[in-house]
């Protein structure tokens, strides 16, 4: 498809979606990387992907992505749960990861003579800082999937994940400076410059700021672990109320700045908190950490329901029902997550919102 280079979104009046904005579909990337998930880690994984399909597809299709190695153990495990349904299509194409939200596409919307139009920003993808090479294969997903589906696309020329960064629908952008501002995503550019090409190419009218991330999460922060918005002006944010914490600092920090950001009409945000799920293992993870990034903010809005990560049954009954009062009109989905957030990413990380696609996904 055409890249469109000439305007900016902003100027053609696309703005980035809520994501409890109705989608077209869900993409998600079926894992088979020996290297993230080694040994029996790669069947345990399968197990929580499959749990989490068999729900989200009742609300939504699901485009799976599937590398050409992995596609005949991919489609023996979705027959095993009859899981061949209309509403999951599987696309053969070669990935590097499950990480969809990061590499994938990330949409703008607006009302073009009275009906909804949608376009691809296809930012640059580095692997969180040349973390884990190659990374090429989902670097090229964005730029496939516009291509493939006729959805055109702009590029923007900045590195930049979709997990790190959460917005209301309605200008407001929340993101990490330990994260945007890291010199191993885009050395060159300043935060000044950052914002703008935010505002330019997402609709952001106004970037909320918070420090820095959880401990063991090896994207430097995102914000999708820490906070994320429940409406338009509620805030979801991560607390921890254990001095001895390893996270409590990181998290009194983001707390405190919350109280005091205002939204574009001058008004503080509604800050609901929500208590972390133990994050210390037994064990080291692939990369040798004692932590996992384990939250409940890394929970995914599908249309007519919320996938909730589950890890710790202490604070999962609370996650819940918080949940619950805030989507009383969605489906309220617990997934057991421990074997997927040892990879350290969890629901959101691995889920990405599709927009534009109706005609081509109609069963």
């Amino acid at each position: 498809m055409e890249r469109l280079e000439n305007s900016t979104p902003r100027q053609l009046g696309y703005r980035m979606p809520a994501e409890w904005h109705r989608h077209s579909a869900t993409l998600m990337h079926w894992p088979s990387n020996r290297e993230t998930w080694p040994g029996d880690r790669l069947g345990r994984v399968e197990i929580v992907y499959l749990n989490i399909l068999e729900h989200l597809s009742r609300y939504e299709p699901v485009v799976l992505i599937v590398d050409p190695m992995a596609i005949q153990r991919a489609e023996k495990k979705l027959k095993e749960r009859r899981l061949e349904s209309g509403h999951i299509h599987l696309i053969e194409q070669p990935i590097n990861d499950v990480w969809a939200r990061d590499c994938g596409p990330v949409f703008v919307h607006r009302k073009f003579n009275g009906s909804d139009d949608f376009a691809i920003t296809d930012w640059g993808y580095n692997a969180w800082g040349e973390k884990y090479p190659p990374f090429d294969d989902d670097k090229r997903i964005p730029s496939f999937l516009s291509r493939k589906f006729g959805i055109p696309a702009y590029t923007p020329g900045m590195v930049l994940e979709g997990g790190s960064i959460e917005v209301n629908g309605e200008g407001l952008l929340l993101t990490t400076e330990s994260v945007l501002l890291n010199p191993n995503r885009n050395p060159g550019l300043k935060k000044t410059d950052i914002e703008r090409l935010l505002g330019d190419y997402l609709g952001v009218e106004k970037v909320i700021w918070l420090k820095k991330g959880l401990a063991g999460d090896d994207t430097d922060g995102h914000i999708d672990d820490l906070t994320r918005f429940l409406n338009k002006c509620t805030v979801l944010t991560t607390v921890s109320s254990d001095s001895q914490d390893i996270n409590h600092e990181a998290l009194a920090v983001n707390r405190e700045l919350l109280g005091k950001v205002q939204d574009l009409q001058g008004n503080p945000l509604n800050i609901v908190e929500l208590p972390l799920p133990k994050t210390k293992i037994e064990g080291t993870t692939v990369d040798g950490s004692e932590y996992v990034p384990a939250s409940y903010a890394n929970f995914y809005i599908a249309n007519g329901a919320v996938l909730v990560p589950l890890y710790d049954k202490q604070t999962d009954r609370e996650a819940r029902n918080l949940f619950s009062h805030f989507f009383p009109e969605r489906d309220i989905i617990g997934i057991e997550c421990a074997d997927l957030v040892w990879g350290q990413g969890s629901i959101h990380c691995i889920t990405q919102p599709l927009y534009g696609l109706d005609t081509f996904l109609s069963v």
